[in-house]
């Protein structure tokens, strides 16, 4: 344990800045057992289960703050995250008590800033090799270089499986020195890729308890990521898997049982706040299936933040619920304590605690200064030295200018659902497929999951670097142009709209519109499709180009893998830098392509 590199300065009233929520079984149980107390003390063992959640490679501070209670019920922006930062926060809570466990929730890799991606998120493993957590329970995004690139990471070597060189700075990558869990992905003999569990015991006096941990990751994994990172594998129902292992978990002496399940949702209720207002999501679905006797849910993939005492919603399922956002910029402190003579929970409690690092300037031009109303953290210098022994191998690629904007581009869509970010690189990917030796495009489609970071420069516009365009487009993917009649054009725009619940954006390129109302039955909901301001014909032949993860059908868009007369292009970020050096000072493009009806 690193508990003498944990440096933290209490400042402020640190104690009363966060809302602390309490949960009991039931609160006449709870009271009769209150009652016994003044009697004989129960044989209680307290645990800490310090959790966080889609850290996506973020080594490096990545310039976001978390809006956090005040006085006078004002708000405060307070920046954070940094991995040197997350450990020092880690390592203070682990001083609290010596009966702890780290745990991440998935997509701890993948879809990374360059100083990580650069080194195939050799770096990412190393800086939590050196945190010292306990499980990862994998993500959707740990599968976007294959199967055999992620069981890598967790046994190490230097064994090539991508286009990019392994072990480029580490000669003798170790792998992860924690386990990797993954309960409902199975390969084609029915075994899974990583183990469905773990257990930890844990000590107070001569009372002994155990805590099984089930980790895995959303089912629809599949539809998400490229066809060739899951080939092979199967991803089955989140909670039939969860509620089958109970029984062997439960056999195996645990005490406690945690769900760390990379699914999560949004509620109403910040990050902090009590009960679960509004809460809705990929993971209600998944709760009302899961057996009431697991104790908590740590979630993930919706990189919300959220507390829910989900008995609130169904006293029937009273577990607690916990997500810590995204990107390290908050770790969710839970305590559970565990009667060890009738093998129980008796409470459990959360809160989530912002990971406060260092100022920075946002897009806007402002200063977001540290405060002293919540915690703030020194680095983690043994993880400081990982981070920048990576930070100085990538620095020349990173801070190579490739452009200037006028302004900051961001990824935010707009009320039609457009991305001013978005609308550019299809406008890059477009010009880079347009000429007759490159495809002949006429058309670009960028999926919205693959739009990653904002193009951040000074209010007045300045230079951008190849380390912000990587950002925005991380996964390595090359373009692809295909041949599509119009009518496949529509069945493509209309499966944007095919999921109840989610709808996943295609960005067109400059050129190309169409209107869609929801209020209209699936199939039905695309209009007025067209392209330089001629409507689109079904039995005419049209040139679009797309990357390489939606040319094979990626997040559902199976319309994308019937084109034909394929041909292969350059990586996409290629494409946006070209586009970007031919046209200093460009300004963020229109969101006029798309009108919702």
């Amino acid at each position: 344990m690193h508990a003498s590199r944990a440096s933290i300065q209490a400042v402020g009233f640190l104690a009363l800045s966060f809302t602390l929520l309490a949960l009991t079984p039931g609160c006449s149980g709870f009271h009769e057992g209150t009652k016994a107390v003044a009697q004989e003390s129960p044989p209680e063992v307290r645990v800490k289960i310090i959790a966080f959640n889609d850290f996506h490679g973020h080594l490096k501070a990545p310039g976001l703050s978390i809006l956090a209670p005040a006085a006078n019920g004002t708000s405060v922006a307070v920046p954070a995250g940094g991995a040197a930062y997350l450990s020092s926060a880690i390592q203070s809570l682990k001083l609290q008590n010596p009966n702890f466990v780290v745990v991440s929730a998935g997509d701890m890799m993948g879809a990374t800033p360059l100083v990580s991606a650069l080194f195939l998120d050799e770096p990412t493993i190393e800086v939590m090799n050196e945190i010292q957590i306990d499980f990862n329970a994998v993500g959707n995004h740990e599968f976007d270089k294959g199967q055999d690139e992620l069981l890598r990471m967790q046994t190490g070597g230097c064994a090539q499986h991508t286009r990019r060189e392994p072990c480029q700075v580490n000669l003798n990558f170790p792998g992860a020195n924690f386990k990797f869990l993954a309960a409902n992905v199975r390969r084609a003999d029915g075994s899974t890729l990583f183990p469905s569990v773990g257990i930890k015991e844990f000590i107070n006096g001569n009372q002994r308890v155990k805590v099984g941990f089930i980790g895995m990751t959303l089912k629809d994994t599949p539809s998400i990521v490229t066809p060739a990172g899951v080939a092979g594998l199967s991803f089955e129902d989140e909670a039939k898997t969860a509620n089958a292992l109970i029984p062997q978990l439960r056999a195996q002496g645990a005490d406690a049982i945690v769900v760390l399940l990379h699914e999560g949702g949004h509620t109403e209720s910040g990050f902090n706040g009590p009960g679960c207002a509004g809460l809705a999501g990929g993971i209600v679905p998944i709760l009302e299936k899961l057996d009431p006797s697991i104790d908590l849910v740590v979630s993930g993939h919706t990189h919300r933040a959220y507390i829910c005492d989900y008995g609130r919603i169904n006293p029937a399922k009273p577990f607690l619920l916990t997500s810590a956002g995204q990107y390290g910029s908050l770790l969710t402190d839970i305590d559970l304590v565990i009667d060890a003579k009738h093998r129980k929970v008796v409470s459990k409690t959360a809160t989530n605690l912002i990971v406060q690092g260092e100022a920075f300037t946002d897009s806007s031009g402002k200063l977001v200064p540290l405060t002293q109303l919540y915690p703030q953290f020194n680095k983690d210098p043994a993880v400081e030295t990982i981070v920048s022994r990576y930070a100085v191998a990538s620095a020349p690629l990173e801070n190579r200018v490739v452009g200037s904007l006028s302004g900051s581009i961001t990824l935010s869509p707009v009320a039609s659902g457009e991305s001013p970010l978005g609308n550019l690189i299809a406008d890059a990917q477009l010009a880079a497929t347009r000429a007759p030796d490159r495809g002949a495009a006429q058309i670009a489609f960028m999926n919205s999951g693959g739009v990653r970071a904002n193009l951040i420069v000074p209010a007045d516009g300045g230079p951008v670097t190849y380390g912000q365009i990587f950002s925005a487009q991380p996964f390595g993917n090359s373009l692809v142009v295909k041949t599509f009649s119009g009518l496949q054009l529509k069945a493509l725009l209309e499966q944007q709209f095919s999921n109840s619940t989610i709808v996943r954006f295609v960005y067109p390129s400059r050129g190309f519109s169409y209107a869609f109302d929801l209020k209209k039955a699936p199939g039905q909901r695309v209009s007025a499709i067209q392209l330089n301001g001629k409507a689109i014909e079904d039995g005419l032949s049209y040139r679009v180009t797309m990357n390489s993860f939606m040319a094979t059908g990626g997040n559902g868009f199976t319309v994308f893998q019937q084109g034909t007369q394929a041909l292969g292009g350059e990586l996409d970020v290629d494409a946006l830098e070209a586009y970007l050096l031919a046209r200093p000072g460009i300004s963020a493009p229109a969101t006029d392509r798309i009108k919702r009806l």
